[in-house]
């Protein structure tokens, strides 16, 4: 699969003077419940109403969605208020039944994304329909996983693609139910720049306070669009109660919502972002070249370590460093987030370096 400006041809067919909406209820609880988010999402930003028709959670116990019957709501929305209708697919029934019941755009979930055997037979399902499908990312942080779900469907020739960016799982607890992990669509979008990129902010934040912060980011980073759970009683929904916001809240979320430019031509902005990318390349190569020594440092005491038949890993100084280097990190105006996370990969580089001098191997 190849990068090409057709890829994003089914997006600039909308002809929207803003980022794509998706919006509408986590699961389809009721036929009065959809239609009525219908309605009030229909004068709004939001071009397509989504709406979890099949909601396998993870563990078993809770509410798993309604089922086919979902779709009749869905079809119903879409007669009455002329939005587009999309839901997630799972399997080639659930394929088939969402186009028996004229759903215009399907997306594959991030539970679904990991295994290319149901990613095939979706595609396979779909092949020769002409129906845009959005691919989440896989639940664990693996780029190729995602882009071989893409181009499983493109090579069964379905042409309307598109991603969704909804977090990654992980072990540790953040202030995320889903890790961003924003280097990984960055990543994506460079190799693939017209594949149209939708952030799913709910699945990201797990809570609504964030969820403008969280499409700002993604405005900021050039996204297309987003999908944003909304549900007229959100502290009522049936599943993920707590990262659904109203009707009401997305109308102001978008309103407050900055679109920036690309680029500018301006010369005098021209002329300042390139004396301040030629200080960041200078700070990058500095930062090198002391990780680098620290890297030395690590090395010789790797030596010692092994003159004594002492232990690589000397579990409270790790902690003590940790506990110290967040404290300086939010004084310099680094959060705690990004301060952990780069000390765990300082630390780790320093094991494996401590380890070579161990095992006696060269650098």
């Amino acid at each position: 699969m190849e990068n090409k400006k057709e890829l994003r041809t089914w997006l600039d067919d909308f002809g929207l003077s803003h980022p794509l909406v998706i919006a509408g209820p986590c699961s389809a609880e009721t036929e009065e419940q959809v239609l009525t988010i219908a309605h009030q999402l229909k004068d709004s930003d939001a071009t397509v109403l989504r709406a979890g028709i099949w909601k396998p959670r993870t563990r078993p116990g809770n509410f798993e969605g309604v089922g086919a019957l979902g779709l009749k709501w869905l079809q119903k929305a879409k007669e009455e208020t002329g939005m587009l209708t999309t839901t997630e697919v799972a399997n080639p029934n659930h394929v088939d039944l969402a186009l028996k019941h004229d759903v215009d755009i399907l997306w594959i979930g991030a539970r679904t994304t990991v295994s290319p055997f149901i990613v095939q037979e979706i595609a396979e399902a779909l092949k020769g329909t002409d129906k845009i499908v959005l691919v989440k990312n896989p639940v664990n942080p693996d780029l190729s996983l995602w882009l071989g779900a893409v181009e499983r469907l493109h090579t069964a020739d379905i042409n309307k693609l598109g991603v969704i960016h909804r977090g990654f799982s992980a072990y540790e607890k953040t202030k995320y139910r889903n890790n961003p992990e924003w280097q990984i669509p960055i990543e994506l979008q460079n190799k693939f720049p017209d594949l149209p990129l939708i952030l799913d902010p709910s699945h990201i934040a797990g809570r609504r306070d964030i969820i403008f912060d969280l499409c700002q980011t993604a405005l900021d980073l050039n996204y297309d669009g987003i999908m944003v759970e909304t549900h007229h009683t959100p502290d009522k929904a049936w599943s993920d109660a707590a990262q659904q916001i109203t009707p009401e809240t997305l109308i102001q979320i978008m309103e407050d919502l900055k679109v920036r430019k690309e680029i500018s031509a301006s010369e005098e902005f021209q002329n300042k972002l390139t004396a301040l990318r030629s200080r960041i390349d200078i700070t990058d190569s500095q930062i090198l070249e002391i990780l680098s020594k620290r890297m030395k440092i690590a090395e010789e005491i790797g030596q010692v370590k092994k003159e004594q038949n002492v232990a690589i890993l000397q579990t409270k100084r790790w902690n003590e460093i940790l506990g110290k280097m967040v404290l300086e990190g939010e004084e310099k105006g680094l959060s705690e987030e990004f301060v952990l996370r780069m000390f765990k990969a300082i630390h780790q580089e320093s094991i494996n370096h401590q380890q070579k001098i161990l095992d006696g191997i060269e650098r």
